[in-house]
């Protein structure tokens, strides 16, 4: 993560901006008083919440180990011709 000063961040704000949402690089901004902070598109952000979501929730990870013990294994779910058409949309 890159890292600037408050005041470069301020001089150049919407370059700044524009750089987070566009290239999906979160930006540390410091300051020399107080704490820094995080500068992000919102889109990251949303997409950070569901990962700590999930991470959080034993069920859901639970069942992720399941499923990739059963792809690991050759043992997980194989649709049949007429639900592979319907899932490829052919």
């Amino acid at each position: 993560m890159n890292s600037i000063s408050v005041n470069q961040f301020r001089d150049n704000l919407k370059s700044y901006v524009e750089q987070a949402a566009h290239e999906h690089e979160p930006l540390k901004v410091t300051r020399r008083a107080g704490e820094d902070f995080v500068v992000m598109s919102a889109e990251d952000w949303e997409r950070e919440q569901e990962t700590l979501h999930v991470l959080q929730s034993s069920n859901l990870m639970q069942q992720i180990a399941e499923s990739m013990r059963t792809h690991n294994t050759n043992q997980g779910y194989e649709p049949n011709e007429e639900q592979m058409n319907e899932i490829t949309g052919i």
